[in-house]
């Protein structure tokens, strides 16, 4: 076999190259870091029409149907994760391309909402930068959040971790989803709510569902309303799941107490979003997932599905 040319894409914090062994394949494939998104769809079937192989990093660059097809060299397109909404599983069938994903057991994102939530209650990281900006002593008193109520939107894995670090801070949780019964949530050990019931009640509302055509839009301007004026948003799941729209004007206009967002409807997040002006609103850029033991693992098991795919092997974790 001819050598091979690999495109790792959206590689963010310059690691790809350092926590997995691309060396191993150095007689087969060549392969070049892209550290920052292509502008365009034009611009990404530019900078990758000569490359077989693609190593995409979740839904940041996404493959529709015409990007496969200004792509007449690709063989293989690998995902982190096993599931990438932002691929077009049917037209990479079409152009017979193979996808692969990656399978990591641990999940980050809760230790982050938690984390969000603990910034939005008691201002660690802005009381953190005042102290280095020589400011006064203590401005920001905070609140407790032992006994307040978590509301967590998708009671799936991620959302059952969440509700048990939730409990050992002493919070009291209920959740919801469109297909969340009674049941489950008293086999989870929380109380089941109506959507309505779970957004007037909580002071906390966290996002925990899958984004899906279903979901898209699924906390709406209506859902914001009923939360109480104290109570708090958190979004780790993805962006468009929320109406952010209706997000910015509760948040402009202090209907709601504030916000922790780690994903947005477009990434990054552009540089003039009037999200960037808020006060009450604490942003993360998609850190959910990002970790250096995490992207070990995603990119690890990349390189041994390219090791076996230009060996003729049969493709790890194939998903089409």
């Amino acid at each position: 076999m001819s050598r091979l040319r690999c495109a790792i894409l959206d590689d963010y914090f310059n690691l790809a190259l350092d926590v997995a062994d691309w060396q191993k394949m150095s007689d087969r494939v060549d392969v070049t870091v892209f550290s920052h998104p292509f502008a365009s769809e034009q611009a990404a079937a530019s900078a990758l029409a000569d490359f077989e192989i693609i190593c995409a990093m979740r839904e940041r660059t996404a493959f529709p149907k015409g990007l496969f097809e200004s792509l007449p060299k690709l063989k293989l397109l690998l995902t982190s994760g096993m599931r990438n909404a932002s691929i077009d599983m049917e037209a990479a069938k079409a152009r017979g391309v193979a996808i692969g994903g990656t399978q990591y057991s641990r999940d980050p994102t809760a230790p982050l909402t938690m984390g969000l939530i603990l910034e939005l209650t008691r201002g660690i990281g802005r009381e953190n930068a005042r102290m280095h900006a020589g400011e006064p002593w203590q401005a920001f008193a905070g609140v407790e959040i032992e006994g307040m109520t978590l509301g967590i939107v998708g009671l799936g894995k991620l959302g059952t971790k969440m509700a048990g670090i939730a409990k050992a801070f002493g919070m009291n949780v209920i959740a919801w989803s469109p297909n969340l019964t009674p049941e489950k949530c008293a086999a989870a050990g929380v109380g089941y709510a109506t959507k309505e019931e779970l957004f007037a009640k909580a002071d906390i509302v966290t996002i925990h569902v899958v984004l899906s055509e279903r979901s898209r839009g699924l906390v709406g301007r209506a859902d914001l309303a009923r939360m109480k004026p104290t109570a708090f948003l958190v979004n780790t799941a993805r962006g468009p799941i929320v109406d952010e729209q209706a997000l910015l004007e509760a948040l402009q206009q202090r209907k709601i107490a504030g916000a922790g967002i780690d994903v947005f409807s477009v990434e990054p997040l552009p540089v003039d979003h009037p999200f960037r002006k808020l006060d009450n609103l604490v942003l993360t850029p998609h850190l959910g997932y990002a970790t250096e033991d995490g992207l070990r693992i995603h990119y690890g098991q990349m390189v041994e599905a390219i090791d076996a795919f230009t060996k003729g092997g049969e493709l790890p974790r194939k998903l089409a």
